[in-house]
């Protein structure tokens, strides 16, 4: 195993402090590992939090910022964050408006983030809603999940989500927006090679050479099948096609996501969004906005996911208001 670490136990520990001076417009609370916005939530903006195991950056410490997430919660690579980490984010980065909680739906994740609205909310009186993304078309369940997993859509939703909440718009109406956004998202991956948590030292997974999985997840649990190797096109075939099968795309504005899985580069995603984009066109559907690069990832698994969201001019909009984070910037 080559990595650029100083100690497999201490990765996370060290990584928040090279994005703390790495951007000066965001702090960490490193004793609970804690990503805010420099500046305190303003009042009487709802603040909306996210968070989960570490090892898919940019997600979600990279879409803290103006027009996203007010704070993120890391819990250690592929492990949930704590109850104790999300209270204390969620009673920091309240401003008297309410905190609307982001969660993926890993079963850990899920049930650490309940725990910690029940307890915010009767410790403190602060007011939390949820939403859980549960986009992945490839399982109905996986070893992590009751139900899809939550992947590329909660890319997505923060950045929707996130510029309406700066609008100002209540805790209900950003709870039934995100809701929303994730009905109207489908996603779906594959990995070329296995990753490798630092502190397990070896590959997560084999997968020789001439295969792939398909369907994959974000943690390197097994996807739909394993198949033999096979060229961009197909590959492209085999992601879009569950997806337009499992949601209609046509007679709507889309955004579409081509996200790397962390070991592969952007020469091959920019490969793979085209043909992507060519059998959306060919499907009929309109592809109103795009985004193509690493945004969810799995440590260096080679690999992408493609998502797709049913958009409309409203999401349109929110989309293209401005932002201001390390993993999304446009507009100001």
């Amino acid at each position: 195993m080559k990595k650029l670490i100083n100690d497999p136990d201490g990765v996370v520990r060290d990584a928040l402090v090279g994005i703390e001076v790495a951007h000066p417009d965001l702090r960490v609370d490193h004793e609970n590992r804690i990503i805010y916005r420099r500046e305190p939530t303003r009042p009487g903006k709802v603040a909306l939090i996210s968070g989960g195991g570490s090892g898919h950056e940019p997600l979600h410490g990279g879409y803290v910022g103006f027009g996203m997430l007010d704070a993120a919660c890391a819990g250690e690579v592929f492990t949930s964050p704590t109850p104790d980490q999300m209270v204390e984010a969620t009673k920091t980065a309240d401003s008297g408006a309410g905190v609307l909680h982001i969660v993926k739906n890993y079963t850990g994740d899920v049930m650490n983030f309940e725990m910690a609205a029940e307890l915010a909310e009767s410790e403190t009186g602060v007011r939390v809603a949820s939403v859980v993304t549960d986009d992945d078309v490839a399982v109905q369940d996986s070893l992590y999940t009751a139900g899809r997993r939550g992947v590329g859509v909660t890319v997505l939703l923060e950045k929707i989500v996130g510029a309406a909440a700066e609008e100002g718009r209540d805790l209900d109406t950003l709870a039934e927006l995100a809701t929303r956004v994730n009905a109207s998202g489908r996603s779906m991956g594959m990995a070329l090679t296995s990753c490798i948590v630092p502190a397990a030292g070896k590959p997560t997974f084999d997968l020789p050479e001439n295969e792939m999985e398909i369907g994959i997840g974000i943690h390197g649990e097994p996807g739909r099948h394993r198949v033999p190797l096979a060229g961009a096109r197909e590959i492209a075939e085999q992601l879009v096609e569950p997806i337009l099968a499992d949601h209609d795309f046509t007679g709507a504005p889309a955004i579409v996501l081509l996200n790397g899985m962390g070991g592969s580069p952007l020469l091959e995603l920019y490969l793979m969004y085209g043909e992507v984009q060519r059998i959306l066109e060919a499907s009929g559907v309109t592809v109103a906005r795009s985004l193509v690069g690493n945004y969810i990832t799995s440590l260096e698994m080679a690999g992408c996911s493609v998502t797709l969201l049913r958009a409309d001019d409203e999401l349109l909009g929110l989309w293209d208001a401005p932002v201001a984070t390390p993993g999304l910037r446009w507009g100001v």
